[in-house]
């Protein structure tokens, strides 16, 4: 399994936090490739999405579902067709705001964004390739996109969630599947 795990720390109550996340519909807001998102469900277990994704002369719906939830701490989902990936919003406390808090900062918490998933079963026939295109190759290129995308989202939400725009460190870990 490959596994990408995006971090950062926003300024506002984890309860905050977890209600905005928790709004799977709004992240075609912050994302360049996910063009829509539909809803079937109350947004709670056993809710499926239908994320509408198009990059470079792909097009692709992804079908999600939520599979357990821990207000406001955990948002555990796992993609049900084409693909065995998992991933989870987890909103953590901090009990001392960083040093770089911004003057105005009275609490903490640590978002992150992590998904594991295994290139290796991607389901050939779920995508369309153009003419000499290999499902390799496709994999090889999506991998730093979803990196991109990952990183991208968290920073909009940042700037929305906290209703202003300032530097974000974003922590990043990935571990490539190695074989």
């Amino acid at each position: 399994m490959d596994e990408i795990a995006v971090s950062t720390v926003v300024y506002l109550p984890p309860e905050d936090v977890y209600d905005f996340l928790v709004d799977f519909p709004r992240y075609a807001n912050y994302s360049k490739h996910l063009t829509r998102v539909g809803q079937r469900g109350d947004g709670g277990p056993g809710t499926r999405y239908d994320l509408r994704f198009e990059w470079w002369k792909l097009t692709y719906t992804a079908r999600s579902e939520v599979t357990a939830i821990d207000p406001p701490e955990r948002i555990d989902w796992r993609l049900v067709k084409h693909i065995d990936a998992t991933g989870r919003w987890r909103v953590e406390p901090l009990d001392d705001l960083p040093a770089d808090a911004p003057g105005d900062a009275d609490v903490a918490c640590r978002v992150f964004l992590e998904i594991e998933f295994d290139p290796h079963t991607v389901d050939e026939g779920a995508i369309s390739l153009p003419a000499f295109v290999s499902l390799g190759w496709v994999v090889s290129k999506v991998k730093p996109v979803v990196l991109e995308e990952a990183e991208r989202i968290v920073e909009r939400i940042v700037a929305d969630i906290e209703g202003r725009e300032r530097p974000v460190e974003l922590v990043i870990n990935e571990r490539p599947d190695s074989v």
